[in-house]
């Protein structure tokens, strides 16, 4: 069964227990999975990566099969999941366990995958499309935000916040908090204070080395590495920063013939990529090419999940990786 994200509401009242999130907007699919399942959850929550769970299939399944007389229901998260997958859903449904709620979260998926297409025409089944978010609908999560809140915003003000968070609704939700926080009991938020809660600077600097590494400067990228005191929690912002542009270099580099097309390729882009960045994005493609920018994006993946699993050193992980891309 198909449901849109406009229709996500609706979840509140169903009572199946097998979900398909796929698509590129990680930001949403994470806040779905906090807001609507987490919180009913709460400790019993168990977090699987599709490789790690292919390797110890029969330890997952003693896992979820074991019943604790003081164990409540579970809820299982399988990420980064692909077609290789099916056969265990499968197999998990034929067993009928009663306890548990599955949510597979996974990338994107073409209309002739086997797992989409049997989450698709399954009645007890739920798929879900998650698109990557524009301007507009950032915007729009920003508008509504103030409005709850009977706080009077500018466009101006609007297109400043949709512009700190690069694209990602995780980063914007994140200042959105610090927001919520610092305008209790108030009416009205001017430019300034947004760009002080929000560390406006110190984020430029993250987007400087991103641009700089994905334009595989070393020099720069070292420089700036060195000369910021980035911390643990900007390791993943960095890295969705990186993997956003990663992806929008992609799509560009897919519908250009040769590198002589590639300023009409990005004038031709939709959402516009803003005049200031249209040199860098240029310059950026002239150093990578297809299989170079769908090899970064795997080993970005590949980075986040490393850092998740070794957080205390997730500082000289992701120096290290884009130090890496610069060559």
């Amino acid at each position: 069964m198909i449901i849109k994200t406009f229709e996500i509401s609706k979840l509140n009242n169903l009572k199946i227990k097998y979900f398909l999130f796929y698509g590129e907007n990680e930001g949403f699919k994470n806040q779905v999975i906090k807001e609507k399942f987490e919180i009913l959850f709460k400790s019993e929550i168990y977090r699987y990566d599709e490789k790690d769970l292919l390797e110890n299939e029969n330890i997952f399944f003693e896992k979820i099969l074991n019943k604790s007389f003081f164990e409540t229901k579970k809820l299982i998260i399988i990420s980064r999941a692909t077609d290789k997958i099916l056969k265990i859903i499968e197999e998990i449904i034929e067993k009928k366990v009663s306890d548990i709620t599955v949510i597979i979260s996974a990338k994107i998926l073409e209309k002739k995958s086997k797992l989409r297409t049997y989450f698709e025409k399954g009645n007890e089944l739920i798929c879900i499309p998650f698109y990557e978010d524009n301007n507009q609908t950032l915007g729009k999560i920003v508008y509504n935000f103030f409005k709850e809140r009977k706080i009077s915003l500018s466009q101006e003000n609007i297109n400043l916040l949709v512009d700190r968070c690069r694209g990602d609704r995780e980063n914007l939700n994140n200042e959105l908090k610090k927001i919520d926080i610092f305008t209790l009991g108030k009416n009205k938020i001017s430019t300034e204070e947004i760009i002080k809660i929000t560390n406006l600077a110190h984020n430029y600097s993250i987007n400087e080395l991103v641009d700089n590494c994905l334009s595989k400067n070393s020099k720069k990228t070292s420089h700036i590495i060195n000369e910021n005191t980035f911390s643990s929690d900007d390791c993943i912002i960095i890295l969705r920063m990186m993997l956003s542009k990663s992806k929008r270099l992609l799509k560009i580099s897919n519908n250009i013939d040769d590198k002589s097309n590639v300023e009409s390729a990005i004038n031709q882009f939709k959402p516009p990529i803003f005049w200031k960045d249209k040199e860098v994005v240029i310059n950026q493609i002239r150093k990578r090419d297809v299989n170079n920018i769908n090899h970064l994006i795997n080993e970005i993946n590949e980075t986040e999940l490393l850092i998740k699993k070794n957080f205390d050193n997730c500082l000289n992980i992701t120096k290290n990786f884009l130090i890496s891309q610069t060559y």
